[in-house]
């Protein structure tokens, strides 16, 4: 996702929270994000003389799905961000439901990259090297095929345990933001809460390896908010169903202990990968 030219600088200070100006700050369209297959618009948001930069998906632009019939991709991608909350990983970027000029829709703080982080590669080699996870073999062309890897990093690995709760089905490699304070946020969550399985993602490295015990107190805590608060606010973003659902992957992952596996019955990479 690139933004448009002439992007305004974003500046916000303790005068005006960050959820404020995301919640009720005046929602002014820049441009248009050509590369979404929805509607997602840059635009800039202002409020008691703070400004930021962010995206608006207006659930008007969203194009219906056979596969997710029910509910609105920007709430599905609130209640992600609501679940990332949970976790205390931050690995959204902060997101809020709310009317823009097109009608309700997803606002999400824009995010600065780091473009030369290395998080994906393609590698001439049957292993990968150390530091590196291996995600299958990628077909290059005229024949060739090469090795898809992704890095050993536990940014990376937080964000695949949350996947496997919200039940990603479209984790792509562009919707991996690194930022030059070190922090990685994931990004575009509208398909996501289904009731099937359809976890879709580059993040196989860890698939079958023990969770981590960071992993496993964060999965502990999430159950115990599914049923309370944070259950409560999801069920004005997804279904019942999706909530009881994403209750019982949490409790699946803390049963098994590993990382979840490609099924065989869904693919397990989305098209394209990047």
């Amino acid at each position: 996702m690139s933004a448009p030219e002439r992007i305004p600088p974003r500046s916000v200070t303790a005068d005006t929270s960050l959820a404020e100006l995301l919640a009720r700050g005046e929602l002014t369209v820049r441009g248009r994000i050509r590369e979404a297959s929805n509607a997602a618009l840059f635009c800039t948001l202002a409020l008691d003389g703070q400004e930021a930069s962010c995206i608006y998906k207006p659930v008007a632009g969203e194009r219906p799905l056979w596969d997710f019939p029910d509910g609105t991709l920007a709430g599905r991608e609130v209640a992600a961000y609501e679940v990332s909350e949970a976790t205390g990983w931050g690995l959204v970027p902060p997101t809020v439901l709310r009317d823009g000029p097109y009608g309700e829709g997803m606002v999400q703080l824009w995010i600065d990259v780091q473009a030369e982080a290395e998080l994906l590669a393609l590698v001439e080699a049957e292993e990968p090297e150390p530091g590196w996870k291996a995600i299958g073999l990628a077909d290059v062309g005229e024949g060739r095929t090469a090795l898809l890897v992704h890095a050993d990093d536990e940014r990376l690995r937080r964000l695949a345990v949350l996947d496997a709760v919200i039940n990603n089905a479209d984790r792509k490699g562009g919707h991996l933001l690194p930022t030059p304070d070190g922090r990685l946020y994931g990004i575009d969550h509208g398909v996501t809460f289904n009731v099937e399985n359809k976890l879709r993602t580059l993040l196989w490295g860890w698939a079958g390896e023990p969770l981590t015990a960071e992993a496993v107190d964060v999965l502990t805590g999430l159950h115990g908010a599914l049923t309370g608060p944070l259950g409560e606010r999801m069920t004005a973003l997804i279904t019942p169903a999706e909530i009881d659902a994403t209750r019982a992957r949490v409790d699946a992952l803390l049963s098994t202990g590993v990382h979840p596996e490609p099924n065989g019955e869904w693919p397990a990479i989305p098209w394209p990968p990047v």
